[in-house]
């Protein structure tokens, strides 16, 4: 779950870390007012939606007096602000965060996150932070420090200090360097993130480091642990159907092709999908069953699927683990199928536990159906049935 810059500079407060002094505003009247309180000197007026490269797209403005901060905010709110991360459609600003210019001398870039590779904490830095760090480092004209900090724990003083180093830091600088991924460190494993990013950390004259922007993703599978932290998602951020799908266990994302896909586990989904495309067909949907989803929350994402129009044929991948048996997704897929009064062919490949119970209830809810003996079989076929071939 990513939240907004505002959201995600109130968290980092809470561990100390400094932010430029600020105040969110949802008009212009409130935006004058803001720079007013913030005293002499520009502010920044900076576009609050869930996407980077807001500087590039005109969604950051530098105001010297409060008529320019309205009349930035004036420019902002309302209008949907399109980025590289935002699509064509863009993402509509509904406020902006007003808060003080800092002087900077070094901007740096700074960020942990899990490497998916090792389950392990990563700690990433790069000597030349702000807009373009992507293209630049894509380019090749810089290259980005990384730190393996383990799966939690205590840092290391010694690899923290050498890291820093690295980046060219001495003296202050470098001390207030350590103690910033010492804060983002505690942060991180307390609000169970999966991405904290600085982008840009300021080191002013007195070597003081500021986060200038900041972003956190929290781990969705977490927030159970932080009913606080689950009340901060913008639901008008998400699309309601991905938000209708989350209520029910389920990950969901709609796709542009004509085969509906059913699958538990997401690893298992994301290899379905690329079966589906070696194979010459189009996925119409990515399908992420939780383990602790029931039949009547598998129904209703299969009938998100049976709503799609697109959808010519239902494909069940389904591995049948203790705390989620085949019979429990066959159950969804006949409540799903009587609720909307749709049916499609079913390709479906099962295995593992009650599947010989799944068959049975299959049978029960009179639902013609094609079984598969694997995952390439199941594939090909729905592809072949999704063009119009037996």
């Amino acid at each position: 779950m990513e939240i907004q810059e505002f959201q995600a500079k109130a968290l980092l407060g809470r561990y100390a870390v400094a932010c430029p002094p600020g105040t969110l505003a949802i008009s212009a009247d409130g935006a004058e007012r803001a720079v007013r309180q913030l005293g002499p000197g520009p502010v920044m007026v900076k576009a609050q939606v869930l996407a980077g490269d807001r500087a590039k797209a005109g969604g950051i403005h530098v105001a010297q007096s409060p008529e320019v901060g309205r009349a930035a905010a004036a420019g902002l709110l309302g209008r949907r602000l399109v980025t590289e991360q935002t699509g064509a459609g863009g993402e509509l600003v509904k406020r902006v965060l007003v808060e003080a210019q800092v002087d900077s001398v070094r901007d740096l870039y700074l960020a942990i996150m899990v490497d998916a590779a090792s389950g392990a904490l990563l700690l990433i830095a790069g000597r030349c932070g702000g807009s373009g760090i992507e293209d630049r480092t894509a380019s090749g004209a810089q290259t980005l420090e990384t730190l393996s900090l383990g799966s939690g724990g205590e840092l290391n003083a010694d690899e923290i200090t050498s890291f820093c180093r690295r980046l060219g830091l001495v003296d202050r600088e470098l001390e207030s360097c350590r103690e910033i991924i010492g804060k983002l460190h505690r942060a991180f494993i307390e609000l169970d993130a999966s991405l904290i990013e600085i982008n840009p950390l300021a080191l002013t004259q007195a070597g003081e480091a500021v986060a200038l922007d900041a972003k956190i993703v929290l781990d969705d599978n977490a927030l159970f642990r932080h009913p606080d932290l689950a009340n901060l998602r913008d639901e008008d951020e998400i699309d309601p159907v991905e938000l209708s799908a989350q209520r029910h266990q389920l990950n969901f994302m709609q796709l542009d092709g004509d085969i509906g896909v059913i699958v538990n586990g997401a690893g298992l989904a994301l290899a379905t999908l690329d079966m589906i495309r070696d194979a010459g067909g189009r996925p119409a949907n990515f399908m992420d069953i939780r383990t602790t989803a029931k039949s009547l929350d598998i129904a209703h994402g299969i009938g998100l699927v049976l709503d799609n129009p697109r959808a010519k044929v239902l494909l069940l991948n389904v591995y049948g683990g203790g705390m989620q048996p085949c019979d429990t997704i066959i159950e969804g897929l006949g409540i799903a199928v009587r609720r909307k009064g749709r049916t499609l062919p079913v390709v479906l490949r099962f295995t593992g536990n009650n599947e010989d119970l799944a068959r049975l209830r299959l049978a029960n809810f009179n639902l013609p159906a094609t079984e598969c003996a694997d995952m390439w079989q199941a594939v090909t076929c729905a592809v072949a049935m999704a063009k119009g071939r037996k």
